[in-house]
This record gives structure tokens, C-alpha cells and sequence, in this order.
């Protein structure tokens, strides 16, 4: 029986080292390598250069991340509280979007936000912008909504709150409805049944939800590129500058993968360890 097991890991084993070990041992050989095929250091001690593209990078990916816990957390809940029909129904709603491609949704924002866009033309029919105009003594147009930070984290908020709502939904909805029972029967308030059973029980699901939001932000380049218009320059954008652009530098680019990919696993390591400590102190 484990020799047939061992057999059917085969491809598995295959595809996983043509398509993860070996990406990921081509970075590192071009990080540590100079264009001659040389090792060298000299990519790292780049980095302080773009110290300012990992901080934008990271707090937009942070803030991105936070605002669909915010969102998602309580959609979640209130989905999994409702009968079978309704989830379904709501599921298939949440995952709409993702049958569409992502560039063409991003499209969509950018005539949205656009300074002509739907917004815009909103605001001045309405006649939001003279009143903004008229309380703080501006001569705006219209609101600038391109180009901005405020833009990209939209986009990322936009795209990616699908893959915060589902893990949390799927875990809260599999929940033992006995131990709330329990906690309600032993006198705990909604408020208490929430926090110290439901928020930590669903924790695998928060955990999740980060990893698979905070991950693909931080990381991200069209968002940036059509949202930001280039004005913003995330890792993604830059990595994309050095095997693509005219500053074509494989070898920097790989050692700005390498470092990214490096803080990523040690943010995920630790919310990792945190989560199983809390799930440790709720079982006690």
C-alpha cells in the first residue's frame, strides 16, 4: 500500500520541482551573481536604494490587508449565519468578479476613479464639489482620485477580498454550534461567545485570509501600474523595471524577489505562531 502511494506522489514530486524548487533556485543563483556568472554580494548592498519602494510596498499591502479584515470578517459572519440557500446564493455573488479577468476589472476602476470618470460626473451633479469648493474656499474641478495610493489600495481591496471572505466563511461555517451552545448555557453574552470562542476558533480562517490577501499586495504590479499610473512604484513594479524594462537587471531583480519573498515567510511564520498560540490558550 505505501509503495502504490509512493508511486501515485511521483508526479506531485515532479511538479513541484519543476515549478517551485526550481524557480525559486534560479532566484537565488542570480541573486548572488554578478553578469558574468560570478558570485557577488553587491545586489544586497542595493537594497537600501529602494528603501522607500519595500516601505510603500509593505504599508500599502498592510493597509489593503487590514481593510478586507475589516470587510470580510463580518460578511463572513453574517453569511454563515444565515440557511443554505442564502450562502450559495452569496458565494456565487463574492466569486463573480473572479470570472472576469483581473485586468478588465481593473480597467473598470480606472474609468470609475478617472477625473471624468462616473464619480466625478456624480459629484458634480449632485453638486458635492461646489459645496467642497464653496466650504473650503477651493476652485476644484473635480476630485483627484488617480493616480494616488488611495487608488491602489482600492484595487487591491477590489480584487482581493474574495480570497479573505471565503477561508474566514469556510471555517466559521463548520463551527460545532454545541460549544456556543455551551458558552451561552454557562452564562456568556453574545459579546463574550464572540470573543472568546468564535474569534479564536476561526482564527485558521483569519490566518488564511491574510496570508492569501497580504501576499499577492505586496507583490502586485498592474494594480499599481494602472491605478498608481506609475507614480507609485511597488516591489512588483520594480522587479518588473529589472527583467523588463529599459534598467534590465536580472540579477538585482532576483535579489529584490529573494529579500520580498524572505520578509513575507518570516510575517507569515510569525502570524503563524501567534495564531497557534491562541488557539493553545483557548483549549486551556
Amino acid at each position: 500500500m505505501k509503495n502504490k502511494l509512493s508511486r501515485l506522489a511521483v508526479p506531485y514530486i515532479v511538479w513541484m520541482a519543476l515549478f517551485v524548487v526550481a524557480p525559486i533556485v534560479l532566484v537565488v543563483v542570480y541573486a548572488f551573481s554578478n553578469g558574468d556568472s560570478g558570485f557577488t554580494m553587491e545586489n544586497f548592498s542595493r537594497m537600501e536604494t529602494y528603501a522607500v519602494v519595500f516601505g510603500r510596498s509593505f504599508k500599502l499591502a498592510f493597509i489593503a490587508t487590514f481593510v478586507c479584515l475589516l470587510i470580510g470578517y463580518p460578511v463572513s459572519y453574517m453569511i454563515s449565519k444565515e440557511g443554505e440557500k442564502f450562502q450559495r446564493v452569496a458565494m456565487v455573488l463574492i466569486m463573480l468578479p473572479m470570472w472576469i479577468n483581473f485586468l478588465l476589472r481593473t480597467y473598470s476602476w480606472m474609468s470609475i476613479l478617472e477625473n471624468n470618470g462616473l464619480l466625478n460626473q456624480l459629484f458634480q451633479r449632485t453638486g458635492l464639489i461646489s459645496l467642497y469648493n464653496s466650504l473650503f474656499g477651493t476652485n476644484l474641478e473635480y476630485f483627484p482620485m488617480m493616480n494616488t495610493q488611495g487608488a491602489v489600495v482600492l484595487g487591491m481591496v477590489y480584487n482581493y477580498l474574495p480570497f479573505m471572505i471565503l477561508p474566514i466563511y469556510s471555517v466559521i461555517v463548520k463551527l460545532d454550534g454545541s460549544l456556543i451552545e455551551a458558552a451561552r448555557d454557562l452564562g456568556a453574552n453574545s459579546l463574550h461567545v464572540f470573543r472568546r470562542v468564535i474569534l479564536p476558533l476561526s482564527l485558521p480562517g483569519v490566518l488564511s485570509g491574510i496570508t492569501m490577501v497580504f501576499v499577492p499586495s505586496v507583490s502586485t504590479f498592474a494594480i499599481s501600474k494602472m491605478l498608481g499610473g506609475g507614480t507609485e512604484l511597488l516591489l512588483g513594479d520594480l522587479i518588473e523595471q529589472q527583467f523588463l524594462g529599459g534598467a534590465y537587471n536580472p540579477q538585482l531583480g532576483a535579489a529584490i524577489s529573494l529579500v520580498m519573498m524572505v520578509i513575507v515567510v518570516v510575517c507569515m511564520v510569525v502570524m503563524n505562531r501567534f495564531g497557534e498560540g491562541e488557539e493553545q490558550a483557548v483549549m486551556l
